[in-house]
């Protein structure tokens, strides 16, 4: 854990529903190095897909102090890097059981 990240920079007003440090890195931690759209683990946590963003982006910043300054070109172009970073792993665990059930059928 990061101590202090997420203390700092994400307040809690009253009246909504408050998330502990360790959860809020927990969701963060899987979208960032598992490489997982933020819909799809709001959705499975329960949390707003907004607030979830806002988790990484503060886990990001707080990994990479250097992002802050990133131009949006930069950051567009991450993303759509990341984005084919997740495409070509999902291809690759498809070829991977295709493989798989084929090795099988020569037996």
């Amino acid at each position: 854990m990061i101590p202090g990240v997420f203390m700092e920079r994400i307040s809690v007003m009253s009246g909504r529903r408050q998330y502990s440090l360790e959860f809020r890195e927990a969701a963060a931690r899987e979208v960032v190095f598992k490489s997982r759209p933020i819909v799809d683990v709001a959705r499975e946590l329960g949390v707003k897909p907004q607030t979830l963003g806002k988790w990484v982006a503060i886990l990001r910043e707080s990994m990479d102090p250097e992002a802050a300054s990133y131009t949006p070109e930069d950051k567009k172009k991450i993303r759509e890097l990341e984005k084919r970073v997740r495409e070509q792993e999902d291809e690759l665990a498809f070829l991977k059981k295709a493989a798989a059930f084929f090795a099988r059928g020569q037996r």
